[in-house]
């Protein structure tokens, strides 16, 4: 069903299907930027192989006049510069919507669709015209698209130059050129076709503090924040790019003016194995640290993560989750990490984990993380989703508690080592299941040595299985003492006393805040919860017991959230219901709002 002019007002998709390696990123940049300084919500979604050139990309752009920012599951105009993608992309296009296309070749009998409508523009021949230099065609090419965008959708000019000179701010030989590409896509199009189309945009004033970031930069800024100054990590997509970012972060704001020392360490190890143990080793050492991975080493970094609980040693892992099992697809989404990272090593193990849903919260959990690790002396696990952390958010402006001082927990300096009659690393003696520690080298009374096999109270190896017995007890009060500790959840109550509940995690959000609002539209109403962190707070089973029915929405096949639940609470198994995505795109409301429309209709909605 197509949409009217006033439904397409600043709300439509853009979607641009192109090849990986052509360049085609700073110009998709360039236009979602530019609908965001027209103070217009903007999303963007990057869609790219896990190869290095060659194979199909798609980047797609959700403009909301409302402020929804999941994906959107349409899509209203389609940029097609892929020929081999074609037909997917034709067939992905909403009715009503609008195809754009290359017309320097003749593709007409290609798109066999009567309910589109179809923009021929000759890209590839105005840039031949106008530009010399082979490379400077196919780039240029890119640039072509965003001015005719311009005038289809009206962008404004003033925008549009400022982002270009922004962009090429330290190449500014470049900018003529791009404006020049940009002018040549918005005059065909100007004098070809009636602009603006119905599906446009008009000005608002909606972005006003907020700024656009990815959730990994805003995690590489929350652990400089944080007081870390030691990262170790081996390269794995989709979590690079925290470390790049805290590498970067650390040179601006870690490196003396004068003397250009650098207050940090930054180490390449030469696996996960040796990552993980470096951060642990770091910090039993008393610094800060952490790595960042993805599932796969996470499954690397089991042992030593066991060593981490068991040792008590505080360390922060940023784990960006991607599709699996094995090598699965790197650069798509899913939410698949959550039971292995929950109980990741062997033996009775369980570690705490943050779920980041926007930038904000990667920032404010990477902080979080740190005081958690320290606090309860144990490694801490931020779960951050592909989507979350990987693509552009419209997000509010960080705020900064000046008044901020890290939270080391129960570390004993020099002077109370010195009072103290003894010193006995895992001895409890204020019954919160957390035992006070030392640094290396502070006191001769103090810990110099670390055990990962059985241990009694006083730090002894020990084989005696009441004192080891004893030991493991007094980490589930300390787990218990971690439940209050760990973030509250988010809670949204319906407009309408109801007895149906809601729960999701991390990048989930938005696409469930959209769906519940659709859903109120139709009378539908359900209260919603989300969980912030493992183990659950409280509040989780407080919520639980108020509804007959809970809704369990997440990005997994076997429903890990769900078990996690199930697991940690009594609420009655047959009482939860999985709303289940997990083909690794994000989750769009439309997939929640169906689910449950169709629950309905079968009497499962109370």
């Amino acid at each position: 069903m197509s949409k009217n002019s006033e439904d397409r007002l600043n709300n439509f998709v853009i979607k641009l299907a192109n090849v990986n390696g052509t360049g085609s990123a700073s110009a998709n940049s360039l236009l979602m930027k530019s609908i965001f300084r027209m103070g217009i919500p903007v999303t963007a979604k990057n869609y790219f192989p896990s190869n290095i050139q060659g194979l199909p990309t798609w980047y797609e752009i959700r403009v909301s006049g409302d402020g929804f920012l999941a994906r959107a599951g349409r899509i209203d105009i389609m940029v097609a510069m892929n020929a081999q993608t074609y037909q997917q992309d034709l067939k992905q296009l909403d009715a009503g919507g609008y195809l754009i296309y290359d017309s320097s070749w003749p593709r007409e009998k290609e798109f066999k669709r009567d309910d589109v409508h179809v923009i021929g523009v000759p890209l590839a021949k105005l840039c031949n015209e106008n530009f010399s230099s082979p490379r400077a065609r196919i780039l240029m090419k890119n640039m072509v698209y965003v001015g005719v965008l311009a005038a289809l959708i009206g962008i404004e000019d003033g925008v549009i130059n400022e982002m270009i000179e922004e962009m090429f701010a330290t190449k500014a030989k470049l900018i003529p050129a791009n404006k020049m590409a940009i002018s040549l896509g918005k005059d065909y199009v100007l004098k070809e076709f009636n602009c603006p189309l119905d599906t446009r945009l008009e000005r608002l004033d909606k972005t006003a503090g907020h700024i656009l970031i990815d959730g990994n930069t805003a995690s590489g800024l929350g652990c400089v924040y944080a007081g870390a100054t030691v990262a170790a990590w081996y390269p794995i997509t989709p979590s690079t790019t925290v470390m790049d970012s805290f590498k970067s972060f650390c040179n601006q704001f870690r490196t003396d003016p004068d003397t250009g020392k650098k207050n940090y360490c930054i180490i390449q190890a030469e696996d996960e194995l040796a990552a993980i143990g470096m951060v642990l080793g770091a910090s039993w050492n008393g610094a800060r640290a952490f790595t960042s991975t993805s599932g796969p080493g996470v499954s690397l970094m089991s042992e030593f993560l066991g060593l981490g609980y068991f040792g008590e040693i505080p360390a922060v892992l940023i784990d960006v989750q991607r599709v699996g099992p094995s090598t699965g697809m790197p650069t798509r989404t899913q939410q698949s990490d959550i039971m292995p990272a929950a109980f990741a090593s062997h033996g009775d193990t369980k570690h705490v984990l943050l779920f980041p849903a926007n930038p904000n919260e990667c920032f404010d959990m990477a902080i979080n993380a740190f005081d958690l690790a320290d606090r309860l002396q144990t490694p801490v696990i931020v779960l951050q989703d592909l989507d979350v952390g990987m693509n552009d958010w419209m997000c509010k402006e960080f705020k900064w508690d000046e008044t901020y001082v890290p939270d080391r927990g129960k570390v004993l300096n020099k002077e109370e080592l010195e009072e103290a009659a003894a010193f006995y690393r895992y001895l409890d003696v204020d019954g919160d299941g957390i035992a006070a520690r030392s640094y290396p080298g502070v006191h001769k009374k103090g810990a110099y040595f670390l055990r990962g096999s059985g241990h009694n109270k006083f730090g002894v190896y020990t084989e005696n299985s009441d004192e080891y017995q004893e030991v493991l007890d007094r980490l589930l009060i300390k787990w218990e003492t971690a439940k209050t500790l760990v973030p509250k959840p988010a809670i949204k109550m319906s407009k309408k006393k109801t007895k149906v509940g809601l729960i999701s995690s991390g990048g989930c959000d938005y696409a469930v805040l959209e769906a519940l609002d659709r859903l109120e539209e139709k009378d539908i109403y359900i209260d919603y919860l989300r969980v912030k962190a493992f183990p659950f707070t409280k509040e989780v089973e407080i919520f639980l017991e108020a509804y007959d029915q809970v809704y369990v929405v997440e990005q997994n096949r076997d429903a890990q959230l769900k078990s996690l639940l199930l697991i940690e609470t009594d609420y009655p198994k047959d009482q939860l219901i999985s709303i289940l995505d997990y083909g690794g795109m994000p989750l769009a409301a439309r997939t929640v709002v169906s689910f449950i429309e169709k629950a309905l209709v079968k009497g499962a909605v109370a």
